[in-house]
């Protein structure tokens, strides 16, 4: 069972009387769904519906003093809570920032993680990813005896974006970053802010860009943040990369047109073609039926 701690995570708490019903006018997935038997994915968008952190929200038992932890990046976790605190105005909610006291760690090979973890979850973006566990930092060192590099690895082969590797904070949309194929998106809960554009998005199909599984044609996935063209013309953005594949997020109807044209598209200079479609992805790609159709 090889862990890995992920030192790129942060944790934050938010509890008190109100905490689930703060964050259920707030974020985009439906809280009513997060209990401590299942954890949550969902992000914190801009009013415009753009990302501004994305997390993983677990349920504390009552004998933890109930409330929620939410997993989110290192890099966002201030800036998560400034925007937290700004919006809790008079809500009986307190919020902390747990990040030094806590570790993150996650099953570096999909398995299951010991049940005396800390407090130990399945993660609910994909099965394949297996558990993750919000522990104390010693805990957290003892139990971490695998690679990063070996969870992200795993991690692009399943087709899992990343903020901040495979899209930008306060750039990319939900959808672009495939929060809607994986649940971290709920189109029947009440209203949330940026709510309005999301659910426009959905029902006028005007997702053109998303994060899509590549693999380059020689071995070699170009660096992080390299352009994706074809024929000359920008196309993308090239995510991270392990084993000669990669995640970019890529303008679909561009790349469509440049399969057409018999162009094959470059990512920072190195050829790639679309790998084969992860499962969990409903949209069509470019050849496929039903691309580029209405809804």
């Amino acid at each position: 069972m090889p862990a890995t701690r992920l030192i790129d995570r942060g944790v934050i708490r938010v509890s008190g009387e109100e905490a689930r019903g703060f964050l259920q006018n707030l974020v985009t997935n439906d809280m009513d769904e997060v209990t401590p038997e299942r954890a949550g994915y969902g992000a914190l968008l801009t009013p415009q519906g753009k990302i501004i952190c994305d997390f993983l929200i677990v349920a504390l038992p009552a004998e933890d003093g109930g409330g929620f932890l939410i997993d989110c990046p290192l890099l966002q976790s201030a800036d998560l809570m400034k925007r937290l605190k700004l919006y809790k105005l008079r809500a009986k909610v307190t919020l902390e920032d747990l990040t030094e006291a806590c570790a993150v760690i996650a099953a570096t090979d999909g398995a299951a993680l010991p049940r005396d973890a800390g407090l130990v979850y399945d993660d609910p973006r994909l099965p394949a990813l297996g558990q993750r566990a919000v522990t104390d930092r010693e805990r957290g060192e003892a139990l971490a005896t695998g690679e990063p590099e070996a969870y992200h690895a795993r991690r692009v082969g399943l087709g899992i974006p990343a903020g901040g590797r495979d899209f930008a904070y306060g750039d990319a949309f939900p959808h672009e970053a495939l929060l809607d194929q994986l649940g971290g998106v709920s189109f029947r809960k009440g209203c949330y802010i940026g709510q309005e554009v999301v659910s426009r998005m959905q029902h006028r199909g005007t997702a053109r860009s998303r994060v899509v599984p590549i693999v380059f044609d020689d071995g070699v996935a170009a660096e992080t943040g390299a352009e994706a063209s074809a024929g000359g013309k920008p196309i993308g953005t090239i995510g991270s990369g392990a084993d000669g594949r990669a995640l970019a997020l890529l303008r679909l109807d561009r790349l469509a047109d440049a399969l057409a044209a018999g162009t094959a598209p470059l990512g920072g200079g190195l050829a790639f073609h679309l790998a084969e479609k992860p499962g969990f992805i409903r949209f069509p790609f470019p050849g496929e039926p039903g691309f580029g159709a209405a809804p």
